[in-house]
């Protein structure tokens, strides 16, 4: 029972679409955003709906819905590099991402902290060459230790909204925590658009299309 996104706008819809809910493809959308003209989406099977309407800004936003969406993938894996005084060595993480590179890996995302940072990376394409991309790390790098976690699910909850609601990362781990389910990673950007939450792969929750005719969301 997904509830229709009214209104979204295009950074909203490529970061659910990235991860997960292809709704529209983007190279489909591509020339129309360019010319900043509006996308309604409808349902062939139930025209006479209301349907998502898919634009650049949103000036007046009438929807009392705080969250847009939520969207999720399974399968990655993190691979966590330990170094003491890391913060302090310079290039260390350019040395890890070239490692990646070398090996032609695209990495999701890279959380960090003091004396230690993670990568996040699809796990398909690495299964034949993990032990590779250790022993390389390892060279590279010359870490404490390396950490290897699979069967990883990440989860973006989306939001235009949240940079202005407080509180919002309290109800969503709130939320995880009543369930027991264990975080294992957090990402979120700056501009607070989204917040990429790594649990197991007990839970994914996804978006759909076609919920009265537009765009669904469950959440």
């Amino acid at each position: 029972n997904p509830k229709r996104i009214d209104v979204i706008n295009y950074s909203e819809l490529r970061e659910l679409s990235y991860m997960g809910a292809s709704v529209l493809h983007e190279e489909a959308i591509f020339p129309v955003k360019e010319k900043n003209i509006p996308i309604h989406i409808l349902n062939t099977n139930k025209p006479d709906k209301k349907g998502t309407i898919i634009v650049e800004s949103i000036n007046n936003d009438n929807d009392p819905n705080v969250l847009t969406g939520i969207a999720g993938k399974k399968d990655f894996t993190i691979l966590t590099i330990k170094k003491s005084h890391m913060s302090n060595e310079i290039g260390l993480i350019k040395k890890a991402l070239d490692v990646f590179d070398r090996f032609r890996i695209s990495i999701e995302h890279i959380p960090s902290g003091i004396d230690s940072f993670s990568i996040i990376v699809e796990s398909a394409p690495i299964k034949s060459i993990l032990y590779d991309i250790i022993e390389a790390l390892r060279k590279e790098c010359k870490p404490d230790d390396i950490t290897v976690m699979d069967e990883v699910s990440l989860i973006a909850t989306v939001s235009r909204k949240m940079k202005n609601r407080s509180g919002m990362s309290g109800r969503l781990f709130t939320a995880l925590g009543k369930k027991g389910i264990n975080i294992v990673v957090i990402s979120q950007t700056n501009d607070e658009m989204n917040i990429i939450n790594g649990p197991d792969e007990m839970l994914l929750m996804g978006l759909s299309a076609g919920c009265d005719g537009g765009i669904g969301s469950t959440y």
